[in-house]
Formats: C-alpha cells, structure tokens, sequence
C-alpha cells in the first residue's frame, strides 16, 4: 500500500495536463536533494500541475512505490525520479509496465551519472519544463524516445537487476558497496565534494583487493576472451559512472549494444598510476584494458567476486551474465 504525503489537484488552465506521480528521495546527498524538491515543488504549485508525491522511507522503497504506480489505470503513467542514482536504480527495478509508464528524472544526488549520461538538465526547474515539454509533444502524436537499459542476471538466472548506468564486478563494484556506506561520502557531500569519494574508495581499494582470472562470452558471436588477472569488468550502458569516470568513453544508449570495460593483467601499482589516463578517456590504448561491446556478454570468474548494478551491491558471484534491453525506457528528458 502507498500513501501520498503531498498532493496537488489544481488543473492547468490554458493546457489540460496529466497528473504527474513522483518519488522522493529527500536524503539523496545527505539530505541536500530536500533543497531540489522544494524548487519542483514550488514550481508545481505556481504553475497549478497536477500531481501527486511520494517520499522514500527506507532502501528499496522506492521500487515498492514505481510498482504500485505501474499499475495505475491510466493509459500513459508520467513518473518521475527525484534522488541519486540509487533512487533511480530501485524505480527502475520496480517498473512493471514499460509500455505505460514514461520516466523522467531531476536528479539530485552525489554523482548523477545517470542524468549526465542520459543528457538531462541539471537546473531542477529546466528539467521540470522539459518533461512537461516532451509529455505536451506525446498529447500531439509525437511518442517519446526509447533508450536502452541492461539487465545483469546471476544465480542461474535466478536473481537479476536492470540498470540505466552500469553492472560491473572488481574494482568498480568494491568501491560501490564501500560508498553505500562511507563516512567519507557523506563529508565530501557536506563540503560539497561528494564526486571525490569513489576516487578516494578506488585508490584504497586497489591495493588491498584480490583479482581474479576470467572468462568472457560474447552472447551474438560466441567469441571468447580471457582475462588474467582481472581488476574491474564493468558492463556500460552509458559512458561513465562512479561520479563521471569515462569507463566507455564510445558507448551509447541506443545502439543495441552493452560495452564491457576491463582491466586486467596490469601490476597495481602501474594501474595506479594509469588512474589519471581512465578519468580522461585515455585509458583504452594502453595495454590491459579492453572494451567488448556486445548485446550478451557472460562473465565466469575463477572465484567469487563482488556484484553491484548501478552502485547497489548485488552479491558476490562467480558467474554472470549482462544483456541490452534495447529501448525499454520511455524517457522525459
């Protein structure tokens, strides 16, 4: 059962508009993402749109509320994000109609990678415009735009997760289950530099973090590609992630297709020093990294290794598979 804490029922005057439904993840960036709601919220008031909010009260609410209002008995459901890339993430997984349900997102977290890679505004208001702008253009017969997202699948398929930025496991996937809980994201936050806390988590992990050797299946051609000693295997729908790091810095959303960024093979303190070549996109013509791209891609471990989709920690596994889910998502951007 959902419970809306706000609701808005006055009607546009000059322009019959859809009630819009959104999820609020006030304690996105410590608590600094209540400033981002209270802009959307004014601007809805003064502008007499209809809506109705709901705030996240614990993790994965949020994909408790994106499934029930899934099933809204509407022709188009508008929902809109309002949080971090976590917050995104659980709509995401509780979207249950992805023919109805048309997503926008005003992000308001730490590293917004999702909104950066998807070409989303940052000004809370500008987003809010656009999406009424593209909601006013599909009431004259112009449909929204599809974009890809991935769906990474363990546990024999038994578990999966859909993602809008990344899966990975190693390095990438450490720092993200260390950052969910980092006292020193949440000071960066506070000072305003939260972007710095996945390259301070990445270089304390890389030292202290066991590789792995690895087997990677291209799902369209079969092609196989062996990774010795792997450091970070990371599926990317959208260009970066961790706070901008240009993982794959030539993969697209709409193109079908998954890029898996690896390191492998290289002497930590050398991978160390190639750190500043990766966050400037350099990093793909020196040795020992490698992208793949591919709508399938399985990935067999020689042993356990951390799981994260979107930043969420998913598990430690040994076998995995990521897949393009070519245009699912009806995005408001």
């Amino acid at each position: 059962e959902i419970c809306a804490c706000l609701v808005g029922s006055e009607m546009c005057i000059r322009d019959r508009m859809s009630k819009l439904y959104f999820i609020v993840n006030t304690n996105a960036k410590t608590g600094n993402a209540n400033q981002v709601w209270r802009q959307v919220y004014d601007f809805l008031r003064q502008k007499h749109i209809p809506y109705e909010a709901y705030e996240t009260k614990y993790v994965g609410h949020a994909t408790v509320l994106a499934r029930e209002l899934s099933k809204k008995q509407e022709k188009a459901v508008y929902l809109i994000a309002v949080g971090g890339d976590g917050t995104v993430n659980e709509v995401l997984n509780g979207i249950t109609d992805f023919q109805k349900v048309r997503l926008g997102v005003i992000a308001s977290g730490s590293g917004n990678d999702f909104g950066k890679g998807m070409g989303i505004p940052t000004d809370p208001i500008v987003c809010m415009r656009q999406i009424l702008k593209c909601i006013r253009r599909e009431n004259h017969g112009i449909p929204i735009k599809k974009t890809d997202l991935g769906q990474v699948t363990w546990e024999n398929g038994k578990k999966h997760r859909i993602f809008g930025i990344s899966a990975g496991v190693g390095l990438d996937a450490i720092v993200c289950k260390k950052a969910l809980h980092s006292n020193c994201k949440k000071f960066l936050n506070r000072i305003h530099l939260g972007k710095l806390t996945y390259l301070v988590l990445t270089v304390q992990s890389l030292f202290t973090m066991d590789t792995a050797e690895a087997v990677v299946e291209c799902g369209d051609n079969h092609k196989i590609y062996r990774l010795h000693k792997t450091i970070f295997a990371a599926a990317m729908n959208l260009q970066a992630e961790g706070g901008g790091v240009p993982m794959a810095p030539h993969a697209s959303c709409t193109d079908g297709m998954l890029s898996l960024s690896s390191a492998h093979g290289i002497p930590k303190a050398i991978t160390f020093f190639c750190l500043p070549f990766l966050v400037a996109a350099k990093h793909e013509k020196i040795r020992g990294f490698t992208t793949i791209e591919s709508p399938v891609i399985r990935v067999h471990t020689s042993k356990p290794v951390v799981l994260h989709a979107d930043g969420e920690y998913c598990g430690d596994v040994r076998n995995v598979e990521f897949t393009c889910l070519s245009e699912k998502l009806q995005l408001l951007k």
